[in-house]
């Protein structure tokens, strides 16, 4: 039986788990979070729509990542 909490198959599609990229790369919240999204996309469920759904959930954290930067210009007076 698989252990579906500790080791998803959805995010062992490669020999590379999600977790250990994103803790390799050291991303922050939203970065990480879009990154899981894309990643598990087409694995998770095979609806296309549960597909769709998830690449939405990627946009919408990088949206949050964009609206932050922007933040940043702005406040820098650029």
């Amino acid at each position: 039986m698989s252990d579906v909490v500790n080791e998803p198959q959805h995010y062992r599609q490669s020999p590379m788990e999600c977790i250990e990229a994103i803790e390799g790369l050291q991303l922050d919240f939203h970065q990480a979070q879009v990154l899981k999204y894309l990643y598990r996309h087409r694995f998770k469920n095979p609806d296309l729509e549960k597909q769709l759904e998830d690449l939405r959930k990627a946009e919408f954290y990088l949206n949050r990542l964009i609206h932050f930067a922007q933040e940043r210009i702005y406040a820098n007076g650029n």
